[in-house]
């Protein structure tokens, strides 16, 4: 989509709209009570494959938060637009007929999440966009990485385990066995690590000052995080399939799982966006050359523990929660 740098404030939504070319929503004309209700209302309008744009005189990065949070990660989020004086944002709602979804991919046989990784291509909090409209953000060639993801389903190795076959509950244990106690583990010494390092070297590399800041915030929002999920939505989950296996009806306050599973995606949404800043400052964790063995060991946990968190996202968002949705729409449609 071709747009044009905006210097001074619109007169209306309406000559914008004439000049872009397509249709584009002046966020700064509306009240500010009405603001992010007109732009859900657009959006609930689109057909798949549509698009609109906003336009704002601030980043509106906490809209697409409200966004995952309330519609689910089925929409696209890109910048055509980033400051200093104006912010233009394309939404789009997911194509509902381009095949299965890269999370669904990856969901089937893990070892294609190589693949995805290779390119750079989120599958984890991104997992719910279509091939091609991954490659195509991506400016990949499609036909090049579907022929990569055809070798690995050629080849005799098969993946370890098939977490799709696995029932909920199961997965719900093997996610904190696994994942939680791993973070629970870890985390402390990270951040005993970060603060070692950062405390010796931050002079000479300040971007460790901005790494300590990072992963404090990001311990905040696992905590917050990990504490929702073993307190509510893990114990829904194993309790929708106890009814299932004994039988029963689903109790009032059991339903509606998807709520929370929107919120918990959206607070993947928020981590995801750490790491990212995470990997960006620190050269994709590579240590500098004079760095001292704690340096380098920093960098290696770091990145063991993004690599932790990147299956576990995977594992919720892609299988545990469309699972967890399915299994209710079983048990409401037998009440």
């Amino acid at each position: 989509m071709q747009t044009t740098t905006i210097e001074t404030a619109p007169v209306s939504t309406e000559e914008l709209n004439k000049s872009h070319g397509a249709r584009l929503l002046n966020v700064t004309l509306l009240e500010p009570r009405l603001k992010h209700s007109t732009i859900f209302n657009w959006f609930d309008e689109l057909q798949p494959g549509e698009a609109f744009c906003i336009l704002n005189d601030h980043d509106p990065k906490p809209l697409y938060y409200q966004m995952i949070a309330e519609r689910g990660n089925v929409f696209g989020w890109q910048y055509l637009q980033k400051g200093p004086v104006w912010w233009e944002v394309q939404i789009k709602k997911n194509d509902a007929d381009q095949g299965p979804t890269v999370g669904a991919i990856a969901a089937s046989d893990m070892r294609k999440a190589e693949v995805f990784k290779k390119y750079g291509i989120d599958f984890c909090c991104g997992g719910k966009k279509s091939l091609k409209q991954a490659c195509a953000e991506k400016n990949l060639d499609t036909e090049i990485v579907e022929r990569e993801l055809q070798v690995v389903a050629s080849q005799q190795n098969q993946p370890v385990f098939d977490f799709s076959r696995w029932d909920a509950d199961f997965l719900v244990d093997y996610i904190y066995n696994q994942h939680h106690t791993y973070y629970y583990k870890e985390g402390p010494v990270i951040s005993d690590l970060l603060h070692k390092v950062a405390t010796r070297h931050g002079n000479h590399h300040p971007e460790l000052l901005l790494l300590a800041e990072l992963y404090q915030t990001l311990e905040h929002e696992l905590a917050a995080h990990f504490t929702k999920e073993e307190r509510v939505l893990f114990p829904m989950i194993k309790h929708m399939v106890h009814v299932r296996n004994t039988g029963g009806e689903l109790p009032v306050e059991l339903q509606q799982v998807e709520t929370p599973v929107q919120m918990m995606e959206a607070d993947h949404e928020g981590a995801g966006e750490i790491l990212k800043q995470m990997r960006q400052i620190t050269n994709d964790f590579t240590p500098p050359a004079n760095a001292c063995s704690s340096f380098g060991l920093l960098y290696f946990k770091l990145g063991a523990l993004e690599a932790d968190l990147h299956q576990h996202i995977h594992l919720e968002n892609n299988i545990l929660f469309p699972k967890a949705v399915e299994l209710e729409k079983q048990l409401l449609n037998k009440q």
